[in-house]
């Protein structure tokens, strides 16, 4: 049985990635990410028997995390390694492609020829698994609805769900409080999967996760237990209000203010560009409790349905269609003071830190669309015949291919690094994090742009993946921080020494 609808047309039936590839493999020579001596992901182990039984990848992982080996028998579905069936009786897509079910990471395949050996290299055995499972839900619950979601305007809450199921919805959130523990660069190899079947849903999923994190991280007790269980399994879904019609790379002046009375913040202004902004129900924004500039800036946490609280229209976007946009209005809207997160002049700190790890997740959901977009390409070249032969007999576009392939290799590797040396806390991560956003949105842009390219007006239209691809990534190069900024940082960094 095919993964997709067969009223879709042929590039969305089948996804992208079903056919291995060593090349677009993660690159070996990286550091295993550590896990602490907690468990990561013990929330899983209390899951339904129909998620043991249907993902049971990720419950070997667990249990083997727990101190033993779960007995795999009886469990339905292909275990790791393990080669996956053809899509379709004939495993082929309208006659036209041969294509495989399942992420080419856990195809194996003969030296030479169009199977270059397993595509996980670098990555160790669990994250191989994790990996296995996050391309597993993108062919199977994104892939086949990202076009709908994209020319209906579907913010998809239910598929977001059965994502939080498997623990996406609070990949690096702390597990007592439902998150799955992983590491920042477990999380880039998952949103990366992901990005594959939707690059829209993906990054909204990032941004909920970069959300929650915050809570997490910088809340109390009460405030960790009361936000981040319903968040982590997305029963709630977030937004961060940063941005504002006035401020937006000089963070710092914004002039959404909160004037304390009792035990209350008055909170007026509004926030622009608002990512899930009218659907969500979490807010975390960031407003001025004191004086100008960073210091003046505090974090406090708005729900939806609070009194004064209201949303502009939905924007009209070239892409990101699958998450609504909204800006977000406080006209004299009440909020506890339990509802601050951190002191009094944390925010911009809280929003900075944030950032660091939201730069890698976007960067991320970045290589998984060219990603994608090469395999794509590869494959039009390779039946797109002109002049008598196919176009993948064309020399100049068997480099630009090798281009492409290359441009994403060098990012997934700056992405890795940034996001090791964030967890490891390094000095100089937030540094590293700033190159890996600026670099890798951009090449991967080039790359789905190229990729574009090579299918000649087909690639023009909405039939084929590739175009939703480039017009989804676009915003990258600025949200979470301009590029220009990312410049900045970089420099700032340099020139201080």
């Amino acid at each position: 049985m095919g993964l997709c609808s067969n009223t879709c047309h042929w590039p969305f039936k089948a996804h992208p990635l079903h056919q291995p590839i060593r090349i677009l493999a993660s690159p070996a020579a990286l550091p295993a990410s550590g896990h602490g001596s907690c468990s990561p992901v013990s929330r899983f182990l209390s899951e339904s028997e129909r998620w043991r039984t249907t993902c049971p990848v990720i419950h070997c992982a667990l249990a083997r995390r727990h101190g033993g080996e779960m007995a795999r028998s009886g469990a339905v579905g292909p275990q790791a390694g393990e080669p996956l069936p053809a899509a379709g009786g004939s495993g082929q897509s309208d006659g036209l492609l041969h294509r495989r079910y399942g992420p080419p990471a856990f195809t194996e395949g003969k030296p030479g020829g169009r199977h270059l050996g397993k595509a996980s290299i670098g990555l160790n055995e669990e994250q191989k698994e994790f990996q296995k499972v996050a391309f597993d839900f993108a062919s199977r619950e994104m892939a086949p609805h990202m076009a709908e979601w994209d020319e209906k305007e579907i913010f998809p809450v239910e598929t977001m769900r059965k994502a939080a199921q498997l623990g996406f919805g609070g990949i690096y959130i702390q597990p007592d409080v439902g998150g799955a523990g992983l590491s920042r660069l477990d999380t880039s190899i998952i949103f990366e999967a992901l990005s594959t079947g939707c690059v829209s849903t993906t990054a909204y999923m990032s941004i909920h996760n970069m959300c929650v994190w915050m809570i997490d991280t910088f809340g109390n007790d009460d405030q960790r237990h009361t936000f981040c269980p319903p968040l982590c399994s997305m029963d709630k879904f977030a937004s961060y209000c940063l941005t504002e019609p006035g401020s937006g790379s000089d963070a710092a002046s914004l002039l959404t203010s909160a004037k304390r009375d009792g035990d209350n913040y008055i909170l007026n202004g509004s926030k622009a560009f608002i990512s899930g902004g009218g659907e969500t129900d979490v807010y975390v924004v960031m407003c001025r409790t004191g004086g100008s500039g960073a210091r003046g800036i505090s974090c406090l946490v708005v729900e939806k349905g609070t009194p004064g609280l209201s949303f502009g229209k939905k924007e009209r976007k070239v892409g990101w269609n699958s998450q609504p946009t909204r800006a977000v209005i406080f006209e004299d809207c009440v909020v506890p003071v339990t509802n601050r997160v951190g002191e009094e002049g944390q925010g911009f700190g809280i929003a900075m830190q944030g950032l660091n790890g939201g730069r890698i997740n976007i960067a991320s959901c970045s290589l998984g669309a060219a990603h994608a977009s090469v395999l794509l390409a590869r494959d039009h070249l390779s039946v797109r015949k002109q002049f008598g032969e196919p176009l993948a007999n064309n020399q100049y576009l068997q480099f630009g291919l090798a281009e492409m392939a290359t441009r994403l290799v060098t990012a997934r590797l700056m992405i890795r690094h940034a996001a090791q040396a964030l967890q490891d806390g390094q000095s100089d991560a937030a540094t590293f994090c700033a190159m890996a956003k600026l670099y890798a949105t951009e090449e991967c842009f080039k790359v789905c742009n190229q990729a574009l390219q090579m299918h000649g007006g087909y690639g023009y239209l909405k039939d084929y993946a590739v175009q939703q691809y480039v017009r989804d990534i676009r915003v990258h190069q600025i949200l979470e921080g301009t590029n220009e900024v990312m410049r900045m940082i970089v420099a700032r960094s340099l020139l201080q020494g």
